[in-house]
């Protein structure tokens, strides 16, 4: 009797930015301005440089590198203790009450599809490590701080940034770690950002979230998938 064989089926993966894609909100950019309402930074100064940093990342011409020196300068002076403590405050104030049910719903609606779930973050690991845990995800590619012979962060970036191309090419090696390659998995991203076009065109399944006008317009275009995970749009 000839026997029949399933059809090879594809891992599938859900990628997800974070900021203003899962939450309504910059971590990074709230991160700063948390630290100046808890006595870290001087508001203005500091308040000034954040503003700046955040218009060039919004235009897609931010200086990772710099902007990390700049937005790990307080936490690199106080130490790892109170570090931690500051961001336990952050996570009960400011991100916890942000996450809203739309995306734990999205989440979960992934997993219970047998999906993979990675979220891929331009913001530092110090920030949204914490973050991912609260949304119950553990597959997080963020940018990774550089650590000294104590094991505290320089300030640096330790390997590619997770920007723009970086997205892409972080998700490459993590794929290649597993013994897999992009036409190996059935592959979903979504995000809200133009920074993101590179992952957003390379994978299956582009899902504009949150869109700005670009990309909402750039969405249209290309007949991606638009989503409007927080609010409805006119």
């Amino acid at each position: 009797m000839p026997t029949s064989s399933a059809p090879n089926v594809r891992p599938r993966l859900a990628l997800f930015d974070l900021d203003h894609t899962l939450l309504p909100l910059d971590s990074d950019y709230e991160w700063g301005v948390f630290t100046t309402r808890i006595g870290w930074t001087d508001p203005e100064e500091f308040g000034r440089r954040n503003d700046a940093f955040f218009a060039d990342y919004q235009s897609g011409t931010l200086n990772v590198h710099d902007y990390v020196r700049f937005a790990t300068e307080a936490v690199r002076a106080r130490g790892a203790e109170a570090a931690d403590a500051a961001h336990a405050q952050f996570m009960r104030e400011v991100i916890t009450p942000a996450i809203r049910p739309a995306a734990r719903a999205l989440l979960q609606a992934h997993r219970e599809a047998g999906d993979e779930i990675v979220i891929v973050t331009a913001t530092n690991e110090f920030i949204t490590r914490p973050i991912a845990k609260a949304l119950g995800v553990d597959e997080l590619l963020a940018v990774q701080l550089a650590r000294d012979a104590s094991g505290w962060i320089t300030g640096e970036i330790d390997g590619h940034p997770t920007m723009r191309e970086g997205k892409v090419l972080r998700m490459q090696q993590w794929l290649e770690q597993r013994g897999l390659d992009w036409s190996g998995v059935e592959s979903t991203f979504y995000s809200d950002s133009m920074n993101d076009v590179p992952l957003l065109e390379k994978v299956d399944h582009p899902v504009a979230t949150n869109p700005d006008a670009r990309l909402r317009a750039l969405a249209q275009q290309r007949g991606w998938r638009i989503l409007d995970l927080f609010t409805e749009h006119p």
